[in-house]
């Protein structure tokens, strides 16, 4: 299933990804810094809800409190509660 997050407070606006199960693929961000989320989504392509929030979850950037990293986490937990409701 496809799913479309909002993010809230960074520079990326929208993120979007597959999730099968507790299993991520194939996420794109709109927006952001191009460099550094080509090497998330690299890195987070086919972990699951778990093992994305114990990486990235609660990573902040420069002064704001959150990031393109902690709104992904964010974003796996809630498509994850979504389908499994």
């Amino acid at each position: 299933m496809r799913y479309k997050y909002k993010t809230k407070g960074t520079c990326s606006s929208q993120i979007e990804f597959d999730i099968n199960g507790n299993v991520i693929t194939n996420v794109t961000f709109t927006g952001g810094c191009n460099g550094n989320l080509q090497a998330v989504r690299s890195l987070v392509d086919g972990l699951t809800v778990e093992q994305i929030e114990s990486k990235i979850q609660g990573i902040k950037c420069g002064m704001k409190g959150t990031s393109c990293p902690d709104q992904l986490a964010k974003a796996v937990r809630e498509a994850y509660a979504q389908t499994h409701a």
